[in-house]
């Protein structure tokens, strides 16, 4: 299934998908895909933030490694673009913010779908990249989708804004591609997984680390196929309109 151009629909359209679409990553992230140690919640808060998808290790089982379940693959991920700091990441601005779970088990990797209100106004983007850079530099690894076109607060898309914190460094998207996926692995270093991506594009799979060189692939088209499914017909006509006119383009 195409990604869909999410302009089309009023902001409370998509944020009615947004729910669907981080359910149907939980289920699937829950049946078989995440190690058996491992589990993960739609829309926790942590630390005062409401990310999208929480995914969690069971404490009483951290560190054994002959329990069932999926496997986190340890190979390098490959997308179409990766950076790296230089070192450590630690923002000039520190905050005092410990970033917890009520259940007691330790966070580990946080999905964060953009929604219009990320991109609204200046104080709920900066907002949106400050918790981005305070998972990442408490070490917690994040896995953002970005279907959205760039705008005024971020016209190289959301990955640049928050590299820009990150090292100082300038991102630039491809101008046929301005969706954004990217893929953070918090180690010593960050490391960044960047999958531009277009309306019409197909969604690919993305990494989700859980460790540093551990992680698992995100089913973001199975996902977003069961999430659009039940989206009301009204509206996936106004959607499937818009996709077959870029097709045609």
């Amino acid at each position: 299934m195409p990604m869909h151009d999410w302009t089309r629909v009023e902001a409370g359209i998509f944020h009615a998908f947004h729910h669907r679409w981080i359910s149907a990553i939980s289920d699937l992230l829950n049946t078989g895909i995440l190690p058996e140690d491992y589990y993960a919640l739609p829309e926790q808060v942590a630390a005062g933030f409401g990310p999208d998808v929480l995914t969690l290790q069971d404490e009483a089982s951290a560190g054994d490694e002959t329990r069932e379940g999926g496997v986190a693959v340890q190979s390098r991920p490959q997308t179409r673009f990766t950076a790296e700091s230089d070192g450590e990441f630690y923002r000039r601005k520190k905050s005092s913010v410990a970033v917890r779970h009520v259940s007691g088990d330790r966070i580990v990797a946080i999905v964060e779908i953009i929604s219009p209100g990320n991109k609204s106004t200046r104080y709920a983007f900066a907002a949106l990249v400050e918790k981005a850079c305070e998972f990442l530099e408490h070490r917690i690894h994040l896995l953002i989708v970005d279907p959205l076109p760039p705008g005024p607060r971020d016209p190289q898309g959301v990955h640049a804004a928050i590299w820009e914190h990150v090292q100082e460094d300038s991102f630039q998207l491809p101008a046929d591609k301005p969706l954004t996926l990217v893929a953070y692995e918090c180690d010593r270093t960050t490391r960044a997984y960047i999958e531009p991506l277009a309306v019409g594009d197909a969604l690919p799979e993305m990494p989700l680390f859980l460790a540093p060189g551990r992680y698992v692939e995100v089913p973001l088209e199975a996902s977003y196929e069961t999430a659009y499914a039940v989206l009301p017909r009204r509206w996936r006509r106004v959607l499937d309109a818009g996709t077959k006119g870029r097709e045609a383009i």
